[in-house]
C-alpha cells in the first residue's frame, strides 16, 4: 500500500504549453521524490502587441510519501 499527497505548482515557458509543462515537472522532481503523475489544472497565455508572449500551467503533482 502506497500514501500519495499532490501538491499544486506553476510554470512558465516563453515557448509553448508543453514547455512548461516538461520544466514545471523537470523542477518539481528535483525537490519532490517519487513523482507519479501530474494534471494540468489551468493554462494562461499573456499576450504583448498581439503576439503570445509567455505560456503558464498550473499543475497538480502526485508524488509517493517514503515509508
Amino acid at each position: 500500500m502506497s500514501v500519495a499527497r499532490i501538491t499544486e505548482i506553476s510554470s512558465t515557458s516563453s515557448v509553448s504549453f508543453e514547455d512548461a509543462i516538461k520544466q514545471g515537472i523537470t523542477r518539481a522532481s528535483k525537490t519532490l521524490r517519487n513523482v507519479r503523475s501530474a494534471w494540468v489544472k489551468e493554462q494562461t497565455v499573456r499576450v504583448e502587441n498581439g503576439q503570445p508572449s509567455e505560456y503558464q500551467v498550473n499543475m497538480m503533482v502526485t508524488f509517493v510519501l517514503d515509508d
